[in-house]
């Protein structure tokens, strides 16, 4: 089986430092399925949008670290799905509420960090607003060289297949490609990530063990790895944590492994 998938819970020190200062074995892009903020907050006896501001200040700690390591080009996060929408419209309004906020919040220290923000996903249906602000921070870090942070907002890799299907099909309506020139590459010029790598690592946090329409056509080949902890709670040591099991991971893309390996 070409993808191996583990259950871990971590606990431990800090980011390794060995590993930050090295790019062998480090992936060069991880992806995150940022899960848990509601059960965070039940647990708690609170609201879930403060479980929802707890996973803000546990994003800005894993970018942080993230930046840290020689390796590590790329990030993708899972921020809001096109299946959000169908959550209580108060949660919904606070979630794009919260989602300015940062922006605002976060430019400065993204520009100093040289960090660059890109936001993949539908824009239709977002308010003014909420466009705005995804321009001001596309446009206000398009110069950062030291990593670059996917954002995926009103996201859904079916509808990214789907808009790629119509982009294709109109090029080939217009003449300018033929249907037996549609290979895998070029299915893969069409995707809203397009010029960015696959994942190498796709982490889920919150225990569950799934990748609700997140880079299907991406992670065909990306290492999975699970955590229970929920993603208020991960922080660099869990980064860490998976980015060592990603490092004792044989990839072989379908291939044969050498058995001396």
């Amino acid at each position: 089986m070409a993808i191996r998938i583990i259950n871990i819970i971590f606990v431990g020190s800090f980011a390794n430092e060995e590993l930050m200062n090295t790019t062998e074995k480090i992936p060069g892009h991880i992806a995150i399925i940022m899960d848990g903020n509601g059960r965070w907050a039940r647990e708690r006896g609170l609201e879930r949008c403060e479980g929802h501001k707890q996973g803000v200040s546990a994003l800005r700690n894993i970018i942080r670290s993230a930046a840290q390591y020689k390796g590590l080009r790329y990030m993708t996060l899972y921020v809001f799905s096109t299946e959000n929408w169908g959550r209580p419209k108060e949660e919904v309004d606070m979630l794009m509420e919260l989602l300015c906020r940062s922006i605002v919040n976060e430019l400065h220290e993204l520009k100093q960090e040289h960090i660059r923000v890109l936001v993949i996903g539908d824009r239709n249906g977002m308010s003014q607003t909420v466009t705005e602000h995804i321009d001001l921070i596309e446009k206000e870090t398009a110069s950062g060289n030291a990593l670059t942070m996917l954002l995926c907002i009103n996201y859904s890799s079916r509808a990214e297949l789907t808009h790629a299907m119509q982009t294709l099909a109109a090029r080939v309506a217009a003449g300018e490609i033929n249907p037996d020139e549609i290979d895998a590459d070029t299915i893969t010029s069409a995707l809203y990530t397009s010029g960015i790598p696959d994942p190498d690592l796709i982490i889920r946090t919150g225990g569950e063990q799934r990748l609700s329409n997140f880079l299907l056509w991406q992670g065909a080949y990306s290492e999975l790895y699970f955590t229970q902890t929920y993603w208020p709670d991960f922080g660099p040591a869990d980064l860490d944590a998976a980015i060592k099991e990603y490092a004792h991971r044989n990839r072989r893309f379908g291939k044969v492994c050498d058995d001396k390996e």
